[in-house]
């Protein structure tokens, strides 16, 4: 939700009307935008775990994961998603629909109204087709050789079909709002005017060809949600000791075993730690040394550039924070995009991956080697300046000029479209 919420506000402060249609636990943090919640679609009172109706972190295997997102999100639900999307757009009459990827329901609603839809990402491309990078959740570097290329084409081929387990309950809900069935469910994607991809060019693999027309990136969009508490270091300003961030997912990604263990990695080293939590955990929960402070958040905008090292999950907004400020990333991938991302990072030498279930030794090893060599530095560096020349284009710019040539397709003949 925060980068949703900071493009959402922008539009606001260029004069658009905004209405955030999420879940009600996300009214606070949009109070200062229009807000709706779902009526009909599974709609999260508040952000602990007990609440989350998908709860991935369950599964063992990545089937298992795709098959709950599938019945919780992308298509058990998607007539109800769709029916509470189309009331809001018969009530506020919008220009444009903006959609999060994994809302197929609401993508259906915005094409049975005939509006113009984006789908804005927040981490890289999760689906097989049609970007030429690795397949989502792998964490695989590009293919170079045959059976490298032949590894891909089965593992998109089997990520297709087991999308296609949730066809049926999507293609109810299109039929039920006038449109026709899909053969795959995968090409409810194709009703995107744009898609807005939140990473940098940079951040992905270098392609022999270039994405789609309609694929646009728009770098990545990370600010501090607005529960973050401030940053003010407790340590002298000439402390010598390397300050080591660890950080894992804002929410609930089963994570304490993590969390622990990175700790426990820190105690013995000369460096100053702060780990922060989220709003999902406990700092009570996690004893640590007195070189490291464990506080449920603090402005990464703030801390961050002051570190020498992250250790985290490696989400997107995450990683690419400190990668922006030439940081580098021991990254310990748990699920979702994050492989992927730690593969970003490690074979541009910009840090290191490890197991999810690596142990604290490991842990410890991976942080001396990182801070034991400064090739990681400047490789973070490289790729920070990478991100910031990378050319990519405005998400504000791209949503307003399909809104202009939404007016200008609904506007009468010949009216001025000043």
């Amino acid at each position: 939700m925060p980068p949703t919420i900071t493009v959402a506000r922008r539009l606001a402060a260029r004069g658009h009307a905004v209405t955030v249609l999420s879940d009600a636990a996300n009214r606070g943090d949009v109070a200062d935008l229009g807000f709706r919640s779902w009526r009909r679609a599974p709609n999260r009172a508040d952000k602990r775990p007990e609440s989350d109706p998908v709860r991935e972190w369950e599964p063992d295997n990545p089937a298992g994961v795709l098959q709950r997102l599938l019945d919780g999100v992308i298509a058990g639900p998607a007539l109800a998603y769709a029916q509470d999307t189309l009331e809001a757009i018969a009530e506020l009459r919008p220009e444009v629909v903006v959609s999060q990827e994994l809302l197929f329901g609401v993508m259906a609603a915005a094409e049975a109204a005939g509006l113009p839809l984006a789908l804005f990402t927040t981490n890289v491309w999760s689906f097989p087709d049609p970007l030429q990078q690795p397949p989502f959740g792998t964490g695989f570097a590009p293919a170079e050789t045959e059976a490298d290329r032949v590894r891909d084409t089965m593992v998109r081929a089997v990520t297709r079909q087991l999308f296609d387990a949730g066809r049926p309950a999507l293609n109810a809900a299109r039929e039920a709002v006038g449109l026709q069935p899909l053969p795959h469910l995968l090409d409810q994607l194709n009703a995107a005017d744009r898609v807005l991809l939140g990473v940098s060019r940079a951040w992905d693999f270098p392609t022999a060809a270039p994405p789609p027309e309609r694929f646009r990136y728009i770098g990545p969009v990370v600010e501090d949600p607005s529960w973050t508490a401030g940053w003010s270091s407790p340590w002298a300003p000439d402390d010598p000791r390397p300050l080591v961030v660890v950080s894992f997912s804002t929410f609930f990604q089963s994570q304490t075993a993590q969390i622990r263990r990175a700790i426990e990695a820190l105690a013995p080293l000369p460096v100053r730690g702060v780990v922060t939590l989220g709003p999902a955990l406990a700092p009570a929960d996690f004893p640590a040394p007195e070189h490291t402070l464990v506080l449920q958040s603090a402005s990464h905008d703030a801390l961050i550039p002051q570190a020498s090292l992250l250790v985290t999950h490696a989400g997107h907004g995450t990683a690419v924070r400190a990668i922006r400020h030439g940081v580098p990333v021991l990254a310990i991938p748990m699920g979702r995009d994050q492989a992927d991302n730690a593969s970003r990072i490690a074979l541009r030498g910009a840090g290191l991956r490890l197991d999810a279930n690596a142990p604290a030794e490991a842990v410890r090893e991976g942080v001396q080697a990182i801070l034991g060599d400064p090739a990681y530095a400047r490789a973070a560096g490289a790729l920070a300046e990478a991100l910031r020349t990378a050319g990519d284009v405005d998400a504000v710019e791209e949503l307003e000029a399909l809104a202009e040539a939404s007016r200008a397709a609904l506007a009468p003949v010949g009216e001025s479209q000043a």
